[in-house]
């Protein structure tokens, strides 16, 4: 049987083994994979691998051996899994492996606008402590958690544990899901409408997944709903944001900073408007990559192709 990975560079550049995958067939890792070589890869393999690599509807076809396709990821759209199922192809994704890796980030991030502590160090490297007469001074204003209100839109694994963190550093929590979970309530924690965590939010913190319904979320018109000088986090998907919004309500101060680690085109395009806005981090989207995180999704892949060929398929998205 044969197994080919397309773009399994980003989960494992060499840190990893591949091994526990390698005994299930005939396996061929490739780093990249290039739109056109896709098929050629493929067209004759019985099992496939993707992180990123699309899958359409066309390539499907072309590919007629194929029987299951494993994404590497918790997002699945970049498989046309409408398609995929009109063949008789399972697709399976990864729904938990990056919970903590990523809401840890979620404070990496937020704890950078509040403290710019890269910042700050480099002054100290350049000089400039030593040049000053005081004990103390800083660049960038300072900010504390405490109190404070946090919006957290999408309310899954991950949304929970940002609350849990939140929470700790004794921010309040407003909570938006479509699907909730009462239980999850307590005295510094409960859902509330868009509207409302628009309205109260210190920090608006983005969890949800990319549908036509939630793309473009974060707009001209919701931004002109937030509370001035807000901060927003976006570890999620990329075109949850309009960009050139965001970046025009960076610039008039309406929003004080945001803090990417996603965008809507990645790797992101030379000409983003988000690049020259001002108060915004952009990271490569590495929310999920600690190796331990990686070695999680590798490890719960595998499982999930185990149990394809066992016959008793886990964590299908196209049933």
């Amino acid at each position: 049987m044969k197994i080919v990975v397309l773009d399994g560079y980003t989960l494992n550049p060499g840190d990893l083994s591949w091994t526990e995958l390698e005994k299930l067939g005939e396996c061929t890792c490739y780093d990249r994979t290039p739109p056109e070589n896709i098929v050629e890869r493929i067209s004759d393999a019985a099992i496939a691998f993707t992180n990123k690599t699309p899958l359409t509807r066309d390539i499907l076809q072309q590919c007629p051996a194929l029987r299951y396709v494993g994404v590497l990821a918790t997002g699945y759209n970049v498989v046309d899994v409408a398609a995929a199922k009109e063949q008789g192809i399972i697709v399976t994704n990864i729904p938990t492996y990056g919970t903590s890796a990523v809401a840890q980030y979620v404070f990496a991030l937020l704890l950078e606008i509040c403290h710019h502590v890269g910042a700050h160090y480099e002054a100290v490297q350049a000089g400039e402590w030593a040049q000053r007469g005081d004990f103390s001074f800083w660049n960038y204003p300072l900010i504390e958690l405490k109190d404070k209100t946090m919006g957290i839109i999408g309310f899954g694994r991950i949304g929970q544990v940002t609350a849990q963190i939140a929470n700790a550093f004794g921010m309040k929590v407003l909570a938006y899901d479509n699907y909730r979970k009462k239980e999850l309530e307590t005295d510094v924690l409960r859902y509330a409408e868009l509207d409302e965590i628009y309205a109260c939010a210190d920090v608006i913190s983005l969890h949800c997944p990319l549908f036509d319904s939630t793309r473009g979320m974060i707009n001209k018109a919701s931004l002109a709903k937030m509370k001035p000088g807000v901060i927003i986090i976006n570890t999620s998907r990329g075109p949850l944001i309009v960009e050139e919004d965001l970046a025009e309500a960076l610039a008039n101060g309406q929003v004080f900073a945001a803090a990417l680690d996603v965008v809507a085109t990645e790797p992101i395009e030379a000409d983003s408007p988000l690049l020259s806005a001002p108060n915004c981090i952009i990271t490569p989207h590495i929310a999920w990559a600690p190796k331990e995180s990686r070695e999680r999704l590798l490890g719960i892949a595998v499982d999930n192709l185990s149990a394809f060929l066992a016959g008793s398929p886990v964590n299908v998205v196209n049933s």
